[in-house]
Order: structure tokens, then C-alpha cells, then sequence
């Protein structure tokens, strides 16, 4: 039976509004944004967690000191995601281990807070071959392809330990799972399809809640901003935000007619931000302003790595010649640099990671991670030495 739009409840929930790390009530006398056995920073602890595709080897790389702490090996290490602490690495077996990175902030809207603590190896995760991993104060939400979403209990996991809240469970297709709002908000199939048709609201122990009206005909790819959640659709993008309760769901639709292959199938950003950048076929990028509600279509040549600075900065795109270059919101091209060799460009696991003032494309045949100043004509900062190869790499702490 179809879910009608319901008001939720979200009362005793307000931790969680603050989109970041969130500790218990903290012990009398310590300072406000005490967390437990983490030291608290003035600016941002960023760091890299780094994956040897060939021997496996996991380093996790601090930005401030370059310092190269090991934790462990993978066995065939095949993806790595990360949810802005944690890394989620998938093994060629399919099994899922958590890397602690030891980073991360807590956003309270008005200010935030920066920590520091021990890299650590937290375990194997629950479940295989996940599509996709979401987290907030509460819950951290691990989707695999056959449409079950785990849910993790968060306030366990900062503390180094894997503990179940709940499940999700769909008809198989390759579903997705973002909490937001004090709630989950979960892609929705029909049985026999292989794509989700739209979206619906479940509470933090999986129960579905309420269903958006605004359908999403064959979902693919989402983003976590600070204007709500974006899903890319075969008819655009859809924008779920949250209000005293209520879900909503918009569309932005593509400014024209696409085909299958322009489709934007998977979004890159700076965590938070509102502008997203997506490939849109072998040649050309999406770049889609939430906040504007409007689309750009960008032609950069073959695309081997995207990302989007955030409102009003630059859309960066790396194509398969190694040259990095940025563009405006517009689609003009502002800057160019040679970076890596083309081999190096079209290796599967190349990627653009993005901060506040600094981008990190890694090398995945080298030990080299480049720092680029994306505010300076894409000037190469630092050459950052990860030890082995930087096959696969995940920025934490942002």
C-alpha cells in the first residue's frame, strides 16, 4: 500500500540536526564540543586514508604533518568510500573493513568543531559489496545491490565497535540509503527492476514512514548538501529537504532532452556544498547548482575525474590526456596543468578530492598524491609521498 506524506516526528532529535559528529552530554566542567579521548583543534585535521590496489596496504596520511601511519592490509582492495571519518574499503571477497582515519568535524551550523584522534582499524562491517555508505551523528547507513540498507549504530562506532540498529529492507535493485533530517531517506524499486523509481522516508530503525511524491524514475547517484539531498533521475535531479518535520521533494529538471549516456549517474563535491559536478558522457561534465536550481552543460574533453569546489568557485575536471583544469560556473575554462601521464589518467581509482582551499588528485600507478591551490591557477602545492601506490583515496576531517 502507497505511504502518504506524514509529518515526522523529531523531537529529542536535535543533536542530530547539527550535521556532524555529535558526543553524549559531556561530562560537567569540560569545554562545550567535548568528545571523548580526541583532542579538539582551531582548524580543520585533514587527512588521507590511502589503498594499495595491488598489495592491499591501507596508510592513512596526515595533511598537517605528512606523517604516514600503516593500518593493515585488504586483500584486493576493489573500492573506497569514506563518510567524512570513516573509510569503507572493499575487498576482493566483497567484505567491507572499517578504517578509522582519526579526523572529523562537527558542524553546528554557526560554528564548527575540529578533532583529532588515533588511526585505528575498527573491523569487518556487516554485509558485502556495498554501493554506497551515509552517516550522521546517529546512524551510519551501509547499502549493498540487492536493496537491504544495515544500519550502524554511529555513537558505537566512534567508539571502535560494530553494533546493528537496524535493517532496511527493499526489493533488489542498487538502492541507496542517506540519513538526514533525524531520519533515512531510502531509494524505492519496483520488483524486476534493476533502478529505483523514487524515494521514501524510514526512521532510524529502518520502519518506512513516509513516501516523496515526486518520482525519480531509474535513480542514480546522490549528494549530501547543506540545501537538502539530491538524487539524479532519468528526468533530472530530485532535492529532498526537510522542515519541521515534513519531507518534500523537488525537481530540477535537465535543461533539455538527454540521452542515456549524458545521464548524470554519480555526483562529486565538496562535502556539504550545494554545487555538483557530474560526468555527462565520455566528453562533457554536468555542473548543477542546487541552490539556483539550474544545470551547465560543460564540454571538457575525455573525463577521467571530476569535482566541484563548492558555491561560486570552480568546477574542476581531470581528462585523460592528465591535464587538470578548471572551469566557471559558466563552462569557461580558467586554467590548465599537466599532472599525470595518461596511463596514469585512465587507471580506474583517480580522483579529485576536495577541501575549503585545496584538492588532492592521486597518482595511481606512484606513491604521489598532488595538492593542488584550485584558487591559484591550479598551482601544485605539494607532492605528498603515501608510501606504495595511491590507488584508491578518500580525504577525512572535512
Amino acid at each position: 500500500m502507497k505511504l502518504k506524506a506524514v509529518t515526522a516526528v523529531v523531537a529529542a532529535l536535535t543533536l542530530a540536526a547539527c550535521g556532524g559528529e555529535q558526543p553524549k552530554e559531556a561530562p560537567a566542567g569540560v569545554p562545550h564540543g567535548y568528545v571523548e579521548g580526541a583532542e579538539e583543534a582551531a582548524e580543520a585535521q585533514s587527512r588521507l586514508i590511502v589503498a594499495d590496489a595491488e598489495t592491499g596496504a591501507v596508510r592513512v596520511v596526515d595533511l598537517i604533518t605528512e606523517e604516514v601511519h600503516e593500518t593493515g592490509r585488504v586483500d584486493g582492495v576493489r573500492a573506497l568510500t569514506s563518510d567524512g571519518r570513516f573509510g569503507y574499503l572493499t575487498a576482493r571477497d566483497g567484505t567491507i573493513r572499517v578504517i578509522d582515519s582519526g579526523a572529523w568535524m562537527v558542524d553546528h551550523g554557526d560554528h564548527v568543531h575540529y578533532y583529532r584522534a588515533k588511526v585505528r582499524d575498527v573491523g569487518v562491517a556487516p554485509g558485502k559489496q556495498p554501493s554506497s555508505v551515509y552517516s550522521d551523528p546517529a546512524v551510519s547507513a551501509l547499502s549493498y545491490a540487492d536493496g537491504t540498507t544495515t544500519l550502524l549504530d554511529r555513537a558505537q562506532l566512534d567508539k571502535g565497535s560494530l553494533a546493528e540498529l537496524g535493517k532496511i529492507t527493499r526489493d533488489p535493485h542498487a538502492g541507496v540509503a542517506v540519513p538526514y533530517g533525524g531520519h533515512i531517506l531510502a531509494s524505492v524499486a519496483d520488483a524486476g527492476r534493476p533502478l529505483a523509481r523514487g524515494v521514501r522516508v524510514h526512521d532510524r530503525q529502518g520502519k518506512a514512514v513516509a513516501e516523496i511524491p515526486e518520482p525519480c524514475p531509474d535513480l542514480q547517484g546522490q549528494a549530501v548538501t547543506r540545501r537538502g539531498v539530491v538524487f539524479g533521475c532519468a528526468d533530472g535531479a530530485l532535492l529532498v529537504t526537510e522542515k519541521d518535520g515534513v519531507f518534500t521533494g523537488s525537481k530540477i529538471p535537465y535543461p533539455r532532452d538527454v540521452t542515456t549516456q549524458e545521464r548524470a549517474t554519480a555526483f562529486f563535491h565538496r562535502p556539504g556544498a550545494a554545487t555538483l559536478a557530474a560526468r555527462a558522457g565520455e566528453m562533457a561534465v554536468w555542473f548543477l547548482d542546487v541552490g539556483r536550481r539550474s544545470w551547465q552543460y560543460v564540454e571538457t574533453g575525455p573525463v577521467a575525474a571530476v569535482n566541484a569546489v563548492g558555491e561560486g568557485g570552480s568546477l574542476l575536471a581531470l581528462t585523460r590526456d592528465g591535464t587538470l583544469r578548471s572551469f566557471d560556473g559558466t563552462g569557461k575554462e580558467q586554467a590548465a596543468i599537466p599532472l599525470l601521464a595518461p596511463e596514469a589518467a585512465g587507471t580506474d581509482g583517480v580522483s579529485i578530492q576536495v577541501d575549503t582551499t585545496r584538492a588532492y588528485v592521486n597518482n595511481p600507478l606512484s606513491a604521489d598524491v598532488y595538492e593542488i591551490d584550485y584558487n591559484d591557477n591550479l598551482r601544485r602545492a605539494r607532492t605528498l609521498k603515501v608510501g606504495g601506490k595511491a590507488g584508491h583515496v578518500v580525504e577525512t576531517g572535512r
